[in-house]
């Protein structure tokens, strides 16, 4: 799936910019933004370069050739000074599983990443969403503006016929043909409202240039919510994507630890060696360790422990936004629905 994602080019091609042109739905603008928001689209390219980071951090240490010749240009049987060949092949060998440590922090890093992704595409989806109420709300003040504008210059006509027929007064119609400036400024204020949040939608589906001819269609009325506040409280503790980045950055917080630990292990580096001096040969051998008297890594072990506990910290207070965001959204819900019921149950028909 994200490989057809990043399969997908920036630009739209001419079959799917026509079928933009025709209004587009929610589900439509949320599908193209998914697969043509360039932030998103960077996001993708930076979690593959992530998890490209687990096959470097799976390598293991790569072994040293080394050759060198003294005296070459004498002879076998110089007594004093033979020609000498060597080849040396050595290897460092990692000991305190440094090598599952690392591929421990990497694979929980890519997780958190891809957490972090979900998360992005979350945040858009639920931009493009309210760009789109926003778009429809700017549609329906334009329509009443229009109405409203409409209407009045239809009242100042017959208040105009009645100016001149001498039912009222000039006073009375000058102030009438004042309230007009009203009406055409808050048509005005309503064209450039549409053609803002137009402009605003169409960047977070990834156009290069808005259209003026781009259009949507949809209703402002609130869905219904079968669940009770409890259970969109588990369901967003269960399925929200910036908490399972927490969870994970504890794990990443973790590994880290552990590959602190192990870093502060001796690591030996084992040379074997083969010798050609004159006529004769030798071979030999030799291990190199390290004395770790003064550093152990006794510095990144203590930052590593108290990241570990940062990170527990954080998960914690995603937690607690995530209760917070819930019942927000829980409180904006109900007294949309609430009004929206109002308007659509009484106050419209009557209008």
């Amino acid at each position: 799936m994200l490989a057809l994602a990043l399969s997908l080019p920036l630009a739209a091609n001419q079959a799917v910019f026509a079928q933009a042109q025709a209004p587009m739905t929610m589900q439509q603008a949320v599908d193209y933004a998914l697969a043509h928001n360039p932030t998103l689209l960077s996001a993708q390219q930076n979690l593959l370069g992530v998890k490209a980071q687990e096959i470097q951090a799976g390598v293991r240490a790569n072994p040293y050739f080394t050759f060198y010749g003294t005296n070459v240009n004498l002879p076998a049987n110089n007594p004093s000074s033979p020609y000498n060949y060597s080849l040396q092949v050595s290897r460092l060998f990692e000991r305190g599983q440094k090598r599952r440590w690392r591929l421990d922090t990497a694979r929980s890093t890519t997780e958190q990443t891809s957490d972090q992704y979900h998360d992005q595409e979350r945040q858009t989806v639920l931009q493009v969403r309210q760009s789109f109420t926003g778009m429809l709300l700017a549609k329906a003040a334009l329509r009443l503006a229009e109405d409203n504008l409409k209407d009045f210059q239809h009242e100042l006509e017959i208040n105009h016929a009645r100016y001149q027929a001498g039912d009222i007064g000039k006073l009375d119609y000058e102030r009438l043909d004042l309230q007009l400036a009203q009406f055409e400024t808050d048509l005005s204020n309503a064209q450039q409202n549409l053609a803002q949040s137009s402009d605003q939608l169409q960047t977070l589906l990834g156009y290069e240039k808005p259209s003026e001819t781009f259009d949507i269609a949809g209703d402002i009325v609130p869905p219904p919510i079968t669940v009770t506040l409890q259970q969109l409280e588990q369901n967003a503790l269960a399925g929200r994507p910036d908490y399972r980045a927490a969870q994970a950055a504890v794990r990443v917080a973790d590994a880290n630890v552990k590959l602190a630990y192990a870093n502060g292990t001796t690591d030996p580096t084992l040379e074997s060696e083969y010798d050609r001096l004159g006529v004769y040969n030798s071979a030999g051998f030799s291990i190199s360790i390290p004395i770790r008297i003064f550093d152990r890594n006794q510095g990144n072990k203590e930052t590593s422990k108290y990241q570990a506990q940062s990170s527990r910290f954080a998960e914690v207070a995603a937690r607690n936004q995530i209760f917070s965001d819930v019942d927000q959204a829980w409180v904006g819900y109900m007294t949309s629905k609430v009004l929206s019921d109002r308007y659509h149950g009484h106050y419209l028909d009557e209008a």
